[in-house]
């Protein structure tokens, strides 16, 4: 019987109702599979060992809050298991980048780990857009708040993020007014001392920040276009977006084929592409979510999808 740990969050915050972890672990315990969890901090290697987990072996309940049985907690060797799935969420901070270390310590002694740790370092969510640029709207990556400036003269109407955040926090649009640009930029940067990201408002945004998902290189056909309320900005779910599955656009499916293989290719078995209108605006490797909004609304399984492209790669 295929054993699978999970590195993720705490289970005790997952949100069933919405959490693509959960519905890998539902459709996963669905077949068979036996089920570990572990956080970060219960990852430990020690020399003459091998990287091990504190974990927990769960089994899945029928209630949506109370929904997993600890069955066991024991030390594992992560190179025992079938695979490892890394699926906590950022900050892609010094210690996430620490955790992707021993998972490739993990992986020199023979573990089989989901996303490539490697690949998690080499593609930073907000930076790994830079490789694309033909792909991308008008963007800058600096600490410099003259450079920001600059960039406003030129564009207008801009946002400005942080490079580390997740879920829209610290997200902000200023428009042609400039009003509070250095308030915001100095905030942002710390001065100068952190590099953030400045992109040119895409009015499309209106209209849905759009997730499209790649399974081992191939597009999911559904995105789920997360659309913002209220007068908000930011379509992220957790800022409040209403999520509404729509078939991709022929702008989506060119942008997820050219960049799905070469992904893919790198040890990224799941991918998250942002997309508003016909511009990719960022590349979430880390826990890409959406699975059950789009699953609910359209029927097409995509847990279902995802464990099939990791049991493949288990019997390769």
């Amino acid at each position: 019987m295929p054993q699978l740990l999970f590195v993720a969050d705490p289970l005790e915050t997952f949100k069933t109702h919405k959490d693509s972890t959960f519905a890998m672990m539902r459709e996963a315990a669905s077949r068979g599979h036996t089920l570990w969890a572990c956080e970060p901090q219960q990852l430990v290697w020690q020399r003459g060992g091998v990287v091990t987990a504190h974990a927990r072996r769960i089994t899945l309940t029928a209630d949506a809050h109370d929904w997993f049985d600890e069955v066991e907690a024991a030390d594992i060797a992560l190179c025992q298991l079938d695979a490892v799935l890394m699926r906590k969420d950022p900050p892609f901070d010094a210690e996430y980048l620490y955790t992707t270390h021993l998972l490739t310590q993990a992986e020199r002694e023979g573990a089989r780990v989901f996303n490539s740790p490697e690949a998690l370092r080499a593609h930073p969510e907000k930076l790994a857009i830079l490789e694309f640029p033909q792909h991308i709207a008008p963007t800058l990556v600096t600490r410099s708040i003259a450079a920001v400036r600059a960039f406003h003269a030129e564009h207008r109407d801009i946002i400005l993020k942080p490079l580390d955040g997740m879920g829209g926090a610290g997200i902000f649009r200023v428009k042609e007014d400039g009003l509070n640009l250095g308030s915001i930029a100095e905030t942002l940067t710390r001065d100068g001392a952190q590099t953030i990201m400045v992109q040119a408002f895409l009015p499309a945004i209106s209209a849905g920040d759009k997730r499209v998902l790649l399974i081992d290189g191939v597009p999911v056909p559904y995105a789920l276009a997360r659309i913002p309320q209220g007068g908000e900005v930011r379509g992220n779910l957790a800022a409040g977006g209403k999520g509404v599955a729509q078939p991709l656009s022929n702008t989506d499916r060119a942008i997820a084929e050219h960049l799905g293989p070469i992904l893919a290719a790198r040890g990224l078995l799941l991918v998250g592409l942002d997309i508003i209108g016909d511009r990719l605006t960022e590349i979430n490797v880390t826990s890409p979510t959406c699975f059950q909004e789009i699953t609910d609304q359209t029927g097409w399984n995509v847990a279902q999808r995802f464990i099939d492209a990791l049991e493949g790669k288990l019997a390769a």
